[in-house]
């Protein structure tokens, strides 16, 4: 929603600042302009990238629309769905989990945490990393190692598209050039004629140049900005759970193990210990 009020103020600023000084708005609207710079844009990034990254791109969009959706509510749930699963293990054994984490859709554990369910790659991490640990497959280092190993690759993801989107942004200012310089070859062509006609064809030239930076700076490259920001969002959050899971498997109590992770959080999304630890207490080991 906030990449839309962005998009709305450049926009309106732009245009509106161009009407104070009594721009015609008429000359901006340059169909062949908006042909060569947006043609040119959209074939040079599908000729740079495979199809699967161009496919991450329409995926990743509506994700930009939607915003970041951890914040301090994401947080509590995540740690209590953490404690609950921990003081269970400690109550029952490990063995006791076992369908849980194998089963997380239909698990009366796991189902209670509506947000961290509907997060499919949280879910896959978090009770992967307890499925090592039910079946003793490896060490408390071996784990935090597999869980380092997948939150960075999971980031190198992440960063796929925005760094494709910032690509694109950096050649537009450079193609706003090309329309501009196409725009002077037909104003050369009419050298002869009357200055007004010059002075139109000068106009829609420039209007490329325009067009180039004002796609550029103020749409491609803050949407690349937002889609890194909710990666690094993102990333946070499977920090938080790693370190929860890595702090338990090492023997910390529950209570200690989300201790852990809720350090992990930043301090604008990290729910107040005063306010978590007697919802922690609530939960009942099943």
């Amino acid at each position: 929603m906030f990449i839309i009020i962005g998009i709305i103020i450049v926009m309106g600023c732009v245009i509106g600042g161009f009407l104070m000084i009594d721009g015609p708005l008429g000359v901006l609207l340059q169909p062949s302009e908006f042909v060569v710079i947006g043609g040119a844009v959209i074939g040079a990034t599908i000729a740079a990238n495979p199809i699967k990254y161009l496919m991450r791109i329409l995926a990743s969009l509506p994700a930009a629309l939607k915003g970041s959706p951890y914040n301090k509510k994401t947080y509590t749930e995540v740690l209590r769905m953490q404690y609950d699963i921990f003081v269970n293990s400690k109550k029952g054994g490990l063995l006791s989990i076992e369908e849980d984490v194998n089963n997380p859709m239909s698990s009366s554990i796991f189902t209670q945490y509506p947000t961290f369910v509907a997060n499919h790659h949280a879910v896959d991490f978090f009770c992967d990393a307890m499925k090592m640990l039910v079946n003793g497959a490896c060490s408390p280092e071996e784990l935090e190692i597999m869980l380092e190993a997948e939150m960075e690759t999971h980031h190198d993801e992440g960063a796929i598209v925005p760094v494709l989107l910032q690509r694109a942004s950096d050649a537009l200012p450079g193609l706003g050039i090309v329309a501009a310089v196409l725009g002077i070859v037909v104003t050369m062509q009419h050298l002869d004629g009357p200055p007004e006609e010059l002075g139109r064809h000068v106009g829609a030239a420039l209007v490329g140049t325009f067009l180039g930076l004002l796609l550029s700076y103020g749409f491609l490259a803050p949407i690349a900005a937002n889609l890194e920001n909710l990666a690094q969002d993102e990333g946070k959050y499977f920090g938080c759970l790693k370190a929860g899971v890595v702090a338990f498997s090492n023997g910390a109590a529950p209570m200690t193990a989300v201790e852990f992770a809720r350090k992990t959080i930043y301090s604008f999304d990290r729910p107040p210990s005063n306010e978590l630890e007697p919802m922690l207490k609530e939960i009942k080991p099943r």
